[in-house]
C-alpha cells in the first residue's frame, strides 16, 4: 500500500518505554549523506536508542526506496519511514510516509497538498533558518491562513542540531505554541552516522503507526540530544560532505526539471 511505513514484530522488553524516539530527518549516500542505508541501519541497531527513523534525501525518493529494500532483508528493532526533503520555492519541506516522487520547486502550499495526496505527512524542517534553504515566517503564516487545510503542514521541526539558535530555537517554539499549533518534531539532519539521533521526536508509543497518529493528534515533542561535536567527525569528512552536497543535490533537482522542460517542448512540437 502506498506510503505505508515498514515495521517488524518486536520482542518487547520486560519494562517497555512508554514513549518512543523517532529521528525524522536522515540522509544517505544516495544523496548528499556520507553513508549508505545498511551502514546507517547497523549503527542504529547497535546503539538501540531509536524506535523509528525516516530516510529523507533531497528531492529524490529513490534513496528511501533503496533503504526500504535493504531494511526488508533484516530484522531490525526499529521502524523505517520512507520520505523526501523536497525543495519548494519557499524553502525545504519534509514529506514523510511517501514512496513516490514529489515535484520540486513548486509553491509551499502546492507541495504540501501533493504530499497529502500521496498519503504522507508534511513537516517544515529547520524553520526560519538563515543557514540553509528554509521556509520563512511570512511564507508559513501565509499558507496557514489559506482556508483549504489540505495545504497546511502537519508539523514543524523544532529540534535540529545543525541550525540551533534563534532561528529554530525559542522563537519558532514560541510562535508554534501561540499561533501555529503544528505538531512538534525533531530530526538530526544526519549526513554522518555519528550524528544519528542527535535530535529526535518523542511520541507516545513505539512504532511508526503510533508516531503517525501522534503527529496528527499533535502529541509529539522535539528533543535535541547532547550531539556529536564536529571535531569527532573531522574536518576532512566535513569538507567532503560539503563538496558532495554541491555536486549531488543540484543534479538531482535540475535533472528532472530539464526533463520536464524537454517533454513540454516536444509536446508543443517545438523540438
Amino acid at each position: 500500500m502506498t506510503g505505508q511505513p515498514l515495521h517488524m514484530d518486536r520482542e518487547e522488553p520486560s519494562a517497555p518505554r512508554r514513549f518512543g524516539r523517532a529521528d525524522l530527518q536522515v540522509h544517505t549516500s544516495h544523496g548528499d549523506g556520507m553513508e549508505d542505508a545498511r551502514t546507517i541501519f547497523e549503527r542504529i541497531e547497535l546503539r538501540g536508542e531509536l524506535d523509528v527513523i525516516a530516510i529523507t534525501d533531497h528531492d529524490d525518493v529513490r534513496g528511501a526506496l533503496e533503504a526500504r529494500e535493504v531494511y526488508s532483508h533484516s530484522r531490525y528493532h526499529f521502524d523505517l519511514i520512507t520520505g523526501i526533503e523536497v525543495t519548494t520555492r519557499q524553502g525545504h519541506l519534509l514529506a514523510l510516509f511517501v514512496d513516490q516522487p514529489i515535484p520540486s520547486f513548486r509553491s509551499l502550499e502546492a507541495t504540501v497538498a501533493a504530499v497529502h495526496r500521496a498519503g504522507g505527512l508534511a513537516v517544515v524542517p529547520h524553520p526560519f533558518s538563515a543557514l540553509t534553504r528554509s521556509v520563512g515566517r511570512r511564507a508559513l503564516e501565509r499558507v496557514l491562513a489559506i482556508e483549504d487545510e489540505s495545504t497546511h503542514p502537519d508539523g514543524i521541526e523544532l529540534a535540529n542540531p545543525t541550525s540551533m539558535g534563534w532561528d529554530t530555537g525559542a522563537r519558532a517554539r514560541r510562535l508554534n505554541a501561540t499561533r501555529y499549533h503544528l505538531a512538534e518534531t525533531g530530526g538530526s539532519d544526519a549526513h554522518f552516522v555519528e550524528a544519528l539521533g542527535n535530535a529526535y521526536t518523542l511520541f507516545p508509543g513505539r512504532d511508526s503507526l503510533a508516531l503517525r497518529t501522534a503527529i496528527l493528534e499533535r502529541r509529539t515533542t522535539g528533543v535535541i540530544d547532547q550531539g556529536t561535536p564536529l571535531r569527532d567527525i573531522g574536518a576532512r569528512r566535513l569538507l567532503a560532505q560539503q563538496v558532495r552536497g554541491l555536486a549531488v543535490t543540484p543534479r538531482k533537482v535540475l535533472g528532472p526539471m530539464a526533463a520536464r522542460l524537454r517533454d513540454r517542448i516536444t509536446r508543443a512540437g517545438l523540438a
